[in-house]
């Protein structure tokens, strides 16, 4: 049984057309969140500016028609997962994984990896991976022009 750490969220094709987007956050609005009950009862909370800007966030990819998924950077991710986020097959992660390029520990007989590291080492590989087409570029580049 595999356990997925990415759960997306999109908005339904309808309620983006029926619904309106929400304003654009300024330094210093403040924003509540009102919440009415099924009994009826109203009930409001006042958010901290970081949440709100983190809701804004959300809600705008949200009407956009982006898949939005939201984690927090120490939970652990299976090697399933890890692969999907870094765009690289199972046996790859836990390849890294043995390696030492990606820290994990073992719950029971799996492996688990902070989606922090999970995500330092994306940012490694993606960096890896703009040299590698920087330098294919220049080498086509090269051939083209001295006709190697």
């Amino acid at each position: 049984m595999t356990t997925h750490v990415l759960q997306f969220v999109a908005l339904p094709e309808r309620a983006r057309r029926s619904a309106n987007a929400p304003p654009r956050l300024s330094r210093g609005d403040r924003v509540e969140v009102h919440v009415t009950r099924s009994a009826g009862e109203e009930v409001t909370t006042p958010l901290p500016p970081e949440a709100a800007e983190l809701v804004g966030l959300v809600l705008e990819r949200l009407f956009r028609g982006d898949k939005v998924a939201v984690v927090t950077e120490d939970q652990e991710v299976s090697p399933n997962d890890a692969a999907a986020i870094l765009g690289i097959s199972r046996p790859l992660v836990v390849h890294r994984m043995e390696v030492g390029d990606l820290p994990f520990r073992y719950v029971g007989k799996h492996r688990r990896a902070k989606l922090a590291d999970v995500l330092a080492l994306k940012e490694k590989l993606d960096v890896q991976r703009q040299a590698l087409a920087a330098l294919a570029e220049d080498t086509e580049d090269l051939a083209a022009a001295h006709g190697l």
